[in-house]
Order: structure tokens, then sequence, then C-alpha cells
């Protein structure tokens, strides 16, 4: 590595030297090319101006004597200039016809070495000023030089034909002397471009290569600086990299200490200083053994890390993770420690480094995290985690002795009024009586655990069943004497209890939680404060558990979207009846084997343990969902989508402002909406039922009373609920036809109806009978099997034209 650093830096001071001379080489070259061509140009000047004199004088003497010998001279002299004259013009084609022009350049007489230069320089720089200048006197000349040409063919046609007179003669001669004077001109001044760019070109190499010298020596000079100046940043930045080394040893928070190969300290920073309690005057030189007293952990007996150890480690590093230091008058530290060798740079051991870090605050943080991690932090009990460890590891014990235990789940029976009513503080004071009270009532090998909220758990161990309901009832009346005082305010708290006994260690943990959970449910149903036994195979306790895998599939089902909407269309029973569709959206639930379960098998369950709001949640904006698509596509067949709504969530406080952002996102219009509510839930939760109604019908929305008829005050209470339409109770409207009560419950619920200015809707319409008999009575709709079956509902099962069934 060092090697290959200094080759870099070795190639950064010679790079530039190499560079300069690599230019000058160059600028050499570059200048021998420029003279050679320069040379080759001129010599071949002076070829076409001989040749041009010879052709004129040899021409002028034909003319005279019309002599075949001098017609010949002339033709062997003006071809120096016609090879020329052709290779310029084979260089000015595009693309250049080099062959030709190589030619041209050997019957001009030049020499062959010369002839690449004289190329190159023509393709290259034809467009520089000088060579530009040559080339454009080039072309005068060559056309003078077609001038004698054909003079010279005029003297041979007129000698050969005899035609040629005396004064033609004269005249042919007189222009052989013009041109001759013409020419004169253009060469001379081909001759001086190029002498001319020839000494510029040797001005600007001289000047090139002048400055190139002086740029060696500058740089040569630069180059010495700063090596110096890089001499001095190294030293600076040696000495400055040891006292950062120093300072960086004297502030880390580990203790460092170097000892030679006898053991001996030769170096404390200031951590292992205050760690030792010792002055650095007091521990250099002393022995490793000496100082140190480091006891390895995990040992049966003590043992101690010596040197002798430290010096026999054959890898490169040594550590140990957890080691006792013993210190004189001190409290022993946890510490680890690590070990390495110092090499000099022939690979030789010459001393130890040693890293000590104190981890006893971090150990005992642990411990804190721990304790933090498996119990409650209000409470101080075990949380739900560690009880349902503890749990298991005693059921597995089970199989290794003849005994049983007992689980308990504690449910305290006020708390959520006393914590609603005067708050959080209030609730946590008395879940921490309860902790304290139920806590002196039990054995040290039992535990108590707080499982969350206001419930609690108790595992008994070695308890038969007898013991196990005396333990319950002990700690059942250590909860209701305990007297909670808030304020002033003084609180009766009871408890219910579910009591699981195991006995079996195949039993499962999962079992016997839902077993205590579903006993204390079981006491709370039979009136609170009391102790509920599970009983396998009870016919109410598999009630229970079957209600618990319906909520189990409930929440899945709402985990995996496994609902699915259809619709029942409400059909006008007028003669003239309105446009457009009017659906009731029923909810199916999917099943594992692709079936679908109706309402009535899960609705209940879903509303007694608590999963009514989210499942409405669910359907109000599916159903949003899907009128906006069908609108979005142009189907405007639906008038009026009704959508059932429970009676958690009219008291949901949430539901208002989750309706109006669906409006928000969907786009559909208010008027489109109604909401259905059973007459049960609306007197159940009147005050919520109206606000909810006056706040969804402000915005447009319609409001339907469904199963009118079946409550004890439902006259009573229909003028206090505002909605539009009152859809009878099918119990009244399914034997109306042959029962005279239950069509006059019919007959008067639809006369209180249009009294009150509501619209009648008759459920359960199954044969044309009840058809004709709610017509002759009024009523506005009906909805049955007899007139509309439910359909799958949404965008992907609209019908582009529907014809409802009128009877």
């Amino acid at each position: 590595m060092r090697s290959n650093t200094a080759n870099r830096q070795l190639l950064f001071v010679v790079l530039p030297f190499l560079l300069i001379v690599v230019m000058q080489v160059a600028l050499s070259a570059f200048s021998l090319y420029v003279v050679s061509t320069a040379r080759a140009y001129v010599a071949g000047e002076g070829l076409w101006s001989k040749a041009q004199k010879d052709s004129i004088y040899h021409l002028t003497r034909y003319a005279q004597t019309g002599s075949d010998h001098d017609f010949q001279r002339y033709r062997l002299a003006i071809s120096i200039q016609l090879g020329d004259h052709r290779a310029r013009l084979a260089l000015d084609r595009k693309p250049p016809d080099l062959d030709t022009a190589r030619q041209g350049f050997l019957d001009g007489g030049n020499h062959p070495d010369d002839i690449e230069n004289i190329i190159r320089a023509y393709l290259w720089f034809h467009r520089v000023s000088y060579l530009a200048e040559a080339i454009r006197y080039w072309k005068i000349g060559d056309y003078y030089l077609q001038e004698i040409q054909t003079i010279g063919e005029q003297l041979r046609q007129g000698y050969a034909d005899g035609s040629l007179s005396q004064a033609e003669k004269t005249a042919l001669t007189s222009q052989i002397a013009e041109i001759n004077e013409a020419v004169k001109a253009p060469a001379q001044g081909f001759s001086r471009v190029l002498g001319n760019a020839s000494r510029e070109v040797s001005q600007a190499v001289w000047s090139a290569n002048l400055i190139a010298g002086m740029l060696l020596v500058l740089l040569t000079i630069l180059q010495i600086r700063r090596l110096i100046q890089a001499s001095d940043n190294y030293k600076a930045a040696l000495q400055a990299e040891q006292q950062r080394a120093e300072i960086t040893l004297q502030s880390i928070g580990d203790a460092v200490i170097t000892l030679n190969m006898q053991g001996a300290v030769i170096y404390l920073n200031h951590s292992a200083k205050h760690l030792l309690s010792h002055l650095e005057t007091e521990s250099l030189g002393l022995h490793f053994d000496e100082l140190l007293s480091l006891i390895k952990q995990g040992q049966e007996t003590d043992c101690a890390l010596s040197f002798a150890e430290l010096c026999r480690q054959d890898d490169s590093r040594r550590t140990y993770p957890k080691l006792n230091m013993l210190r004189h008058n001190a409290i022993p530290l946890q510490v680890s420690l690590v070990a390495a060798p110092i090499r000099d740079r022939h690979g030789e051991q010459y001393g130890i480094v040693l890293v000590l870090h104190d981890n006893t605050a971090e150990q005992q943080y642990i411990n804190e995290l721990s304790w933090q991690a498996s119990h409650d932090a209000l409470t101080g009990l075990v949380n739900r985690r560690e009880f349902e460890t503890r749990a298991i590891k005693a059921i597995k014990q089970l199989g290794q002795a003849e005994t049983s235990l007992a689980l308990m789940f504690i449910d305290l029976d006020q708390f959520k009024l006393i914590n609603d009513t005067y708050g959080h503080a209030a609730g946590d004071e008395l879940l921490c009586q309860i902790s304290r009270s139920v806590a002196r009532r039990l054995r040290a090998s039992d535990t108590l655990a707080r499982l969350g909220g206001d419930e609690f758990g108790v595992l008994l161990g070695n308890s038969s069943v007898e013991s196990a309901i005396a333990k319950a009832n002990n700690l059942r009346q250590a909860i209701m004497e305990c007297s909670f005082q808030w304020e002033g305010n003084h609180f009766s708290i009871s408890a219910s209890i579910g009591l699981v006994c195991v006995s079996d260690a195949d039993t499962s943990l999962a079992e016997v939680m839902r077993s205590a959970d579903i006993a204390c449910y079981m006491a709370k149903e039979k009136g609170r404060n009391r102790i509920q036994l599970h009983i396998p195979h009870n016919s109410e306790v598999s009630a229970r558990f079957h209600e618990m895998d319906w909520v189990q599939r409930l929440r899945q089902a709402l985990r995996d979207d496994s609902f699915t909407l259809y619709a029942q269309d409400i059909v006008p029973l007028a003669a003239h009846p309105e446009r457009g569709r009017y659906v009731e959206v029923l909810l199916r639930l999917n099943a594992d084997d692709g079936s679908q379960v109706p309402p009535g098998l899960f609705v209940p369950i879903a509303e007694r343990y608590g999963l009514m709001t989210e499942i409405d949640r669910i359907v109000v904006e599916k159903v949003f969902q899907e009128l906006a698509l069908l609108r979005r596509a142009g189907n405007q067949d639906i008038r009026h989508c009704a959508i059932n709504l429970s009676g958690s969530t009219l008291c949901d406080d949430g539901f208002l402002a989750f309706v109006q952002q669906q409006f928000q996102r969907s786009g559909v219009p208010p008027e489109l909406i109604c909401f259905e509510i059973t007459e049960t839930n609306a007197i159940a939760n009147l005050e919520a039922a109206q606000r909810l109604i006056h706040e969804l019908r402000r915005i447009g929305c319609l409001f339907s009373l469904d199963d009118f008829g079946t409550g004890m005050s439902s006259f009573a209470y229909l003028k206090h609920l505002p909605v539009d339409f009152l859809k009878i109770d099918g119990s009244f409207v399914r034997e109306m036809a042959t029962d005279p009560i239950d069509h006059a419950m019919v007959e008067m619920i639809n006369h209180i109806g249009h009294v009150t200015g509501k619209r009648t809707i008759a459920e359960f319409v199954d044969t044309p009978e009840i058809v004709a008999e709610l017509r002759k009575l009024g009523v506005d709709y009906a909805q049955g099997f007899h007139l509309s079956r439910p359909e799958p509902f949404g965008f992907r099962h609209a019908r582009g034209d529907r014809r409802m069934r009128q009877q």
C-alpha cells in the first residue's frame, strides 16, 4: 500500500515534466513537417516555373519554324504543369481522388517522398490563409496554362492542314508572349506566399519552444517549492496526528493500557487512571498482575486472567466480554476486555494494548429493560407476555407430576364508569389499589398479572378445583372490600372472574386463555360480581365457543375484505311509478367453501361483540365507490340506494364526518343515499339517532325507519324521528292476505305514515295476493322475492337495461 502511494506521488512530480518534453518533441516534429512541406511546395513551384518557361520557349519556336521537334519539346515541358493541374483538381473533388492526385504530382516531377506531405497539407490547411492564397495563385497559373495549351493546339492544327497564315502565326506568337508576361505574377506570388508562410511557422515554432523552456524552468521551481512545502506539511500533520491520538486516548471513555512484553505498564490514558483509582506515577512500571485483578465469569471457581494467558494468544486479538474487576476498597465492576498485540514493521510483537470498557451501568440498564419488558409500568405486576410465558411453563410441568393448575381472568365491573367519569388518573389509582389488595391474598409461588385495561390474570400452581374456587372467592371478596375513594366520592368495586382448571400437559395455552376469557364473559352476562368455572362440553360454554369462533372469523373477514354487496329492488306500487330504481344494499359474507353467508347468521354476533361499526363503514365505503363508478360510466339507473346502519353506528361520534368524507371523495349526490335504521335501535339511541338524521338530512340524505311496528311505543316516538320512509315490519305483511289482524296492522301503519308525511314500504312481499292488498291500502312501495330477488351490486354487475316487475 505504501509502495503504491509512493509511486503515485513520484508520478505526480514527474508527470508535468514529461508532458512538457512530449510537447517540445511534438512541436519539433510539427516544425520539421511544416518546413518539409514548405520545401516540397517550393520545389514543386520551381519545377512548375521551369516547365512554364520551357513550354513558352518551345511553343514560340514551333510557331516560327513549325518543327515537330520543337512541338514535342513543348509537349514534354507542359506535361509537368498539366500533372500538377490534374492533382489539384483531384484534391478538390468530394471526396478527394488521392490516387489521381498522387499520379498527377509524380507527372509534375515532384519527388515521391514529398507527395504525401503535399497532399496532407493541401487537404488539412487549404482554408488556412497562406495556403489558401497560394492555391489562388496556383489556379491563376492553371488558367494561363489552359490558354497556352489552346494556342498550342491551334498551331498544331494549322500546320497539320496547311491553313496557318503568316498573320495568324504572328498573332499567336504575340499571344504567347503576352501569356508569358502575365504568368510571371502568379508564379512570383505563389513563391512569395510560401516563403512568408515558412518564415512565420519557423518563428512560431521557435517561440513555442522558448515558451516551453520557460515553462519547464518555472515548473521546476514550483515543484521544488511544493516538495519543500509538502515536507513541512507532513511534519506538521505528523505532529498533529500524534497530538490528536493522544487527546483521543485521553478523552475516550474506555480505559487504554499499554504493556511491554515483560508485562510492565508503559502507558495509561485518563479513563484507565480513573477506573483503577491510581495516579500515573503509581501505575507506570507496575506488572499487569499487580495492577489488575480480573475474574472471568462463568467459572465454577474464581479464575483470574493473567498476563501469561494474554501472551499465549495465537490470534491477533482476543476479547473477554464478561469480567469482574476487583478494586481495593471499592465496589467490583463488570467490564469487558479487548487485548491486541503491538507489532513493529517487521511483524515482531513488542507490546500489548488493553482496552477496558466498564459495563456496570449498561448491565443495570439491560436489567431494567428486561424488567420493563416483562412487567406492567403502572401496577408493577407482570404483563401479559410474561404471564403467558409462565403459564406455558406451568402447563408443560403438569406431565412431570400428578398435579393441576388453575388460571383466572379477573375483569373489574365498574372500572369503565369510574375511568370515563373521573378520568384516567382515577382509573390508574383504582388499578393500583386492586393490584395491591389481590397480591396480598396470593402465595409467593402464584402469579398475578395485568393483562390489559381493567383485566387481570392469576396463575395458581398445584391447585385443585376446590381450592381454586375458594381462592377465586377470596380474591373476589378482597376486591369488594377495596373501598375506593376519589375526590370525596366512595365507590363499591366488584369483579367478574373466569376460572379454568388444567391437569393435561397437552392443553395449549391458547385454549386455556380462550376458555378463561369466555368464562369471564359468562360471569359478566350472569349479573357480574361472580365466579364462572369453565366446564368442558357444557352447552352454554359450547355456544360461547361458537360465538368466539364467529368473532375470529369476522375479524379475519374484515382484514381480508371478504364481504360482498347485493341489492334488492324496492318497487313502487303506484300506477305511474317514478323513474329510476330504488334499491336496498344487502350484505353477504364469503365463506371458505365459496358459498355466501346471509347477514342473519353473523350480524347479531357482530353487534354483540362490537364489530358492526367497522362493518357498517366498510359497506358505506363500498357502496359509494360502486355508485361513483356507475355514474362515471353514464349509468344513472339508481334513484335511491338504501344502506342499513346498526345501533352502535348511531352512537359513533366519528361516523358523520366519515360519511361527509365519502361524499367528497366519490362525488355521489346526497339525495341518492337513504340510510335505514331499525325502530328498536332508533328508540334505544334516540338522541344520537335524532342528531345523525338531522345532520345528514340537512345535506340532502334520506332516512328510512326499518321494522316499524315491532316496538312497544312505536307511534309515540315516530313524531321525534324525521324520517322519509316507514318500512312496515315483514311479520305483519307476510300473512296479511289471510290474517285480518295483520291486515289491520298494515293498514294502520300505512295510514299513520301518510298522516305524518312519510312514504311507506312493505317488506316480505312474496305473493301476488299481498301485492293486490297493498295496492288497495295505498302502500307506496313493496319489497320481496315476488317482485325482485337480491342480485350482486356494483359496476361489474350493472345491466344496461333493467325492467322492474310491476304487479
